[in-house]
């Protein structure tokens, strides 16, 4: 990271003489990635909440780890095992679902193919926003570049559309496409 920001700072976190010895009251964002090591995590968090940082992130692994770790001042916690888990199980379970990301707790932006009942027709004919509560955002062309899409041209089977729904409606779209 040290290239991307202007202090990256490695160092053993578990005494908070050395915490404070980091300048940490001088950083806009400090990033605790520690998951393993739930006292540690605690402790730097705690520290940099108590010095006045304004942005703490924090890597856990589990909901109860982040609980704590929201609790003594983390702005942000995530669990990166358990959204790439969520990720990769929504891709593979999917014959439509290319790539998955969620948008906080119930949207979701996914890239996909389209449904075969949806192929060539046009945006405008299959009016998805309203039946199916499906924000279709762009698509990408065949050199890999994604574009606004037109609403009055007919999708192709090999099409690859930018969706936002409600996590809801791609679980019913899943379903629908297993079925």
């Amino acid at each position: 990271m040290a290239d991307h920001c202007s202090a990256a700072v490695c160092a053993d976190v578990s005494n908070e003489e050395t915490l404070i010895s980091l300048g940490l009251k001088d950083m806009d964002i400090v990033v605790v990635a520690m998951a393993q090591n739930l006292e540690a995590s605690i402790l730097a968090v705690a520290v940099a909440k108590d010095l006045g940082v304004p942005d703490i992130v924090a890597k856990s692994s589990s909901k109860r780890m982040s609980s704590i770790l929201q609790r003594v001042g983390a702005n942000r916690v995530f669990i990166p095992e358990e959204y790439a888990g969520v990720r990769s199980a929504t891709i593979l379970f999917s014959e439509t679902v290319l790539d998955y990301f969620q948008l906080g707790n119930s949207l979701c932006m996914i890239e996909m193919v389209p449904l075969k009942e949806w192929v060539g027709k046009t945006l405008t004919e299959l009016n998805l926003r309203i039946r199916e509560n499906i924000n279709v955002v762009a698509r990408r062309d065949a050199s890999n570049s994604w574009m606004l899409i037109d609403p009055g041209k007919p999708l192709e089977d090999k099409s690859k559309l930018l969706v936002v729904m409600e996590q809801k409606t791609l679980d019913e779209l899943i379903l629908k496409d297993k079925a």
